[in-house]
């Protein structure tokens, strides 16, 4: 006799190829030189990966004041603005640049589009670590849209060289209704010449939309200050999930949310590890909910180089 209570788990989930990029880098970083090795920011929005890398001798710091002259310092994910690299360079920092690949071809967008005299409209969420770095690539031009009750208010200098760019790990469906509302304002507005929310983002919304409609609750596995695992949540609901809920821990679940629940969908943040899914998992079980099915919508099979300068000195001391 089963008692009919299941779990659906979204796939793709967890790590996403930037994300594993930016961790191995700190970790090859402590192998290679040695602890004290300085972070600037979290490496990646997840407090499980940082504790587990300040257990292992990297330093996570705010600002770059913060950190001994002549230190390793390993930019985080999110990218930084130049004006970032450039008190590296007058503090005589060795900077190793973990920023995600897909976060650096937006900023290379934006510098593109500055020098070719457009004004550029930012879809993302003030504050946002990837926002401000980005925004430092063309501070002059560039105006920040949130949403679309802002971009129906969004005033800037020149519509007829107009361009929007957006924060990689934004909701694809509220992005898309941001653009529609600037696009009806501004007849001349550009749209980046590829989609700036990266795949990682697309595909694990995508997978949480497929299993949502079915589920009496749907827990995400992520922290708050990661937009993709706060977006997943809202994401849920507005797919037609009863409740959803976002933890760091499996110690976070409430059993209060699961009760009457048969169907529960479960999905992870692009910068949560898998051993965290797997004790929700085991929580759930212990709970009744024995059966889990995982639903795939897509394959990932994309990796990235580490950083270059990581590579050269790995490459020295012939270890990879």
């Amino acid at each position: 006799m089963t008692s009919g209570k299941k779990v659906l788990l979204a796939a793709p989930r967890g790590y996403c190829a930037g994300v594993d990029r930016a961790v191995v880098t700190v970790e090859k970083s402590l192998e290679h030189y040695g602890s004290p090795v300085y972070v600037r920011k979290q490496i990646v929005h997840n407090k499980y990966v940082v504790q587990a890398l300040e257990a292992r001798g990297a330093i996570f710091v705010d600002e770059l004041e913060e950190v001994p002259e002549g230190s390793i310092v390993v930019f985080s994910a999110h990218g930084v603005a130049p004006s970032v690299h450039e008190e590296a360079q007058q503090r005589d920092l060795r900077t190793i640049d973990a920023t995600c690949p897909l976060v650096t071809k937006v900023h290379s967008e934006a510098k593109r589009f500055a020098a070719e005299g457009y004004q550029i409209i930012l879809v993302g969420h003030e504050g946002h670590e990837e926002v401000v770095g980005t925004m430092g690539e063309a501070p002059g031009v560039m105006t920040l849209v949130e949403n679309p009750a802002d971009a129906a208010q969004v005033d800037v200098p020149d519509t007829d060289r107009l361009v929007w760019l957006s924060q990689t790990t934004l909701s694809v469906d509220e992005t898309l209704a941001t653009v529609d509302v600037l696009q009806e304002r501004f007849p001349n507005l550009v749209s980046p010449p590829s989609d700036d929310i990266c795949y990682a983002t697309q595909n694990r919304q995508a997978a949480v939309k497929a299993i949502a409609p079915q589920c009496d609750v749907f827990i995400v596995v992520g922290s708050g200050n990661s937009s993709n695992s706060v977006r997943l949540v809202e994401v849920a609901l507005e797919a037609g999930a009863r409740t959803a809920h976002r933890v760091d821990y499996a110690d976070e679940l409430d059993d209060a949310w699961f009760d009457g629940a048969s169907l529960v969908g479960l999905s992870s943040g692009a910068s949560v590890p898998e051993i965290l899914v797997d004790d929700v998992l085991s929580w759930l079980r212990e709970r009744g909910y024995g059966t889990v099915e995982e639903v795939f919508t897509a394959e990932e099979t994309l990796i990235f180089a580490l950083p270059p300068e990581l590579r050269r000195d790995l490459k020295a001391a012939g270890t990879k």
